[in-house]
């Protein structure tokens, strides 16, 4: 049995520093390493702890997209629509859950690769800033899938772009911002497992081995896309790897647009 422990706060900061803290007997796992706190806000401010340093990833459950969105009853249909509406004069507001989050970060890409300006106004969390762009407030919008899709199904939203390589899984009709031309680089969002730095080779092989059959069962495949969550796992090597990219294309990308909070 799994007792499940929710540690909020900070962006998910104190829940992963509670585990590096904790431990390392396999008994006391992080579920959701690969966050913005892990990839980007170690480029911005001090941290209690090192994401690449001070944790042992185990495994990756999970990848989805950041997808853009504008509210249903827009004239804007695609990314090309958006740049000429920018373009015209029109102002471009993005609504985005947090400052310096990844929503931002992609939004403030968007802007530099298509040469549009966009302001982003940031709200407290994901569902202040969907109910923002929902109530006609903003021009457009963006957000994990879980937070898009009961607006999209209802008409409220039209997707016009998702910020990943491929396509994502929950909206498969939906082209990524490459195809449209726009070469933003981005991890998407990502669920990670990890575990105190010290834990034994063995004990984390096992996790991982274990984690790869969930992720194998129809089941939880089925839940997960429910609610948005697309699996896809990685092994402990492979999801490392990816780990210290992403955390090395975050920081280039903060340069690059000169991000500082």
């Amino acid at each position: 049995p799994w007792l499940v422990i929710n540690k909020p706060g900070a962006g998910g900061v104190l829940g992963e520093e509670f585990v590096v803290r904790s431990k390392p007997d396999g008994y006391t796992i992080y579920v959701g390493q690969g966050s913005g706190h892990d990839f980007v806000m170690p480029h911005l401010q001090k941290m209690p702890f090192d994401p690449m340093k001070d944790i042992a990833p185990v495994a990756r459950l999970s990848i989805h997209s950041i997808v853009i969105c504008v509210s249903g009853k827009s004239p804007i249909k695609s990314m090309k629509d958006l740049i000429e509406w920018a373009k015209k004069g029109n102002k471009v507001t993005a609504a985005v859950s947090t400052a310096a989050g990844s929503v931002d970060l992609v939004m403030r890409a968007i802007s530099k690769r298509a040469n549009i300006p966009i302001t982003t106004v940031p709200f407290a969390g994901g569902a202040d800033s969907t109910t923002a762009l929902a109530g006609g407030h903003l021009a457009i919008g963006g957000g994990h899938p879980s937070e898009v899709l009961p607006h999209i199904k209802a008409g409220r939203f039209r997707p016009i772009g998702v910020a990943l390589d491929n396509r994502d899984a929950t909206l498969p009709n939906v082209p990524t911002l490459k195809e449209q031309g726009i070469n933003v680089a981005t991890w998407g969002s990502v669920k990670g497992v990890a575990v105190p730095l010290k834990t034994p080779p063995e004990i984390i092989e096992y996790l991982s081995s274990t984690l790869k059959k969930v992720c194998e069962d129809k089941d939880f495949k089925k839940t997960m896309a429910q609610i948005g969550q697309p699996v896809d796992y990685l092994n402990t090597k492979d999801w490392t790897a990816f780990m210290q990219r992403a955390y090395k294309d975050y920081g280039d990308l903060i340069k690059e647009l000169d991000i500082k909070i």
